[in-house]
């Protein structure tokens, strides 16, 4: 990491460096932390899934609505002028976030969308002697997309192998580098065992055999600085509200010379040049790939809760995720009849494990009534799920407001899990 945690301390938030907890004026920006459930107080380790929202975040969208609520780039009036610089202002907004060209920042709906986006435009051209390379570890949200293309363009659909620790096998994946590979789309970490991945050697890989690159980065754009052209990545996606933002707004980033290249994805409004009876002609990018009305609220809900995220500094933040993540794992293998899956380290805070004799949602049932939110079930990762053996696990993710209370509460909910099925 490139700051310390210490000289960070007088940041409001920073990670403390004893404990990693979080000083409590951040969780006090979560209204939602100060919750109870079946009358106790809400332990929410659920990241993974949807972050809360601060009181800055709920109230950028509560204003934009109240004060400026009006469509972009088609009024003459001052409302639709100052939603636009609010659209235009946040896509810029974003971009420095991942430092990137403003000119690839397209406002989808979610991660999901984006990578639908991706393999819709991307494999046009592709037919039988072309292959698309996944990996085993991969969301539904980037498989099913590659398969429903898979469908229309017959192309050859290739998996990279996983370890058992939740790691990429890097000699595989050089075996699938070459000629007949066109594109490479690939998860940056694990939503189920919050490892990160080594994209950076498979990316140069994809390139060196001149295919494109996509990374999935719904789990590392919360918890990590990213940037673009570090990675050299030629497609990225990410949720705003895996990241403090609302629901309903994501980002797909794509190099803008491959944006002017491709077809549309969606056709409508705000998306066109010209529009005749028989033939149409396309907005300058990225506006070419936004059809219909956006959501401003959205990119104002985004903006706000990126300028909360870089006040505390994502260095910090991806120290206390590690940190909580190794916390979270080192507690739970101490407890006899727990077993943790994947890796030493859940880099995003992020940690799955089952428990013996009790299935996954059993676990969580309980859980939840000690006001404890975890996830259980496959985690939309069934490939995953077959490679590991397991049909489904107790996932419990942490993120910047969580801290070690939750996990004491956590592992005494799990012993209490444990006596009720002893």
């Amino acid at each position: 990491m490139n700051t310390p945690i210490t000289s960070a301390m007088e940041r409001p938030g920073a990670a403390q460096p004893d404990t990693g907890s979080i000083n409590p004026a951040i969780r006090k920006d979560f209204p939602i932390l100060g919750r109870t459930i079946n009358g106790k107080p809400l332990t929410y380790l659920d990241s993974a899934a949807t972050s809360q929202k601060p009181s800055a975040v709920i109230g950028a969208i509560a204003e934009y609505y109240a004060t400026s609520n009006a469509n972009v780039h088609r009024g003459a009036h001052f409302l639709g002028n100052e939603a636009t610089a609010i659209l235009e202002d946040g896509r810029n907004e974003v971009a420095g976030f991942i430092d990137a060209d403003p000119a690839g920042i397209v406002f989808v709906r979610n991660t999901t969308e984006a990578l639908n986006l991706v393999a819709s435009v991307s494999t046009a051209g592709l037919g039988e002697k072309d292959r698309v390379v996944l990996t085993q570890l991969e969301h539904h949200s980037n498989v099913v997309p590659w398969q429903l293309a898979r469908e229309r363009r017959h192309f050859d659909l290739q998996y990279i192998r996983v370890g058992d620790d939740g790691q990429l096998d890097l000699e595989h994946a050089a075996l699938l580098m070459a000629g007949p590979t066109r594109i490479v789309s690939i998860s940056h970490a694990s939503n189920v065992l919050g490892t990160l991945q080594p994209v950076e050697p498979v990316i140069a890989a994809a390139h060196a055999c001149e295919a494109l690159v996509c990374i999935d980065a719904a789990q590392t754009a919360p918890h990590r600085k990213l940037s673009v052209r570090d990675l050299d990545c030629d497609f990225i996606a990410f949720s705003g509200h895996k990241m403090l933002g609302p629901m309903g707004i994501g980002v797909l980033w794509a190099r803008p010379s491959l944006l002017e290249r491709l077809g549309p994805f969606l056709g409508g409004g705000s998306m066109i040049d010209r529009v005749d009876s028989l033939t149409s002609t396309w907005a300058e990018v990225p506006h070419k790939f936004e059809a219909g009305t956006p959501d401003v609220a959205g990119v104002a809900g985004m903006r706000a809760a990126i300028n909360y995220l870089n006040a505390i500094g994502m260095e910090n933040i991806a120290q206390h995720d590690l940190y909580m993540g190794t916390l979270i794992r080192q507690s739970l293998e101490q407890i006899a009849g727990v077993t943790v899956l994947g890796s030493e380290q859940a880099a995003t805070g992020t940690v799955s494990f089952s428990v013996a004799g009790v299935h996954p949602h059993d676990v969580a049932t309980i859980l939840d009534r000690e006001g404890i939110a975890v996830r259980a079930g496959h985690h939309c990762c069934q490939p995953l799920m077959h490679r590991l053996g397991v049909s489904a696990t107790t996932r419990a993710s942490s993120y910047l407001y969580n801290n070690p209370q939750d996990v004491s509460t956590l592992v005494a909910g799990v012993r209490k899990v444990i006596g009720i099925f002893a």
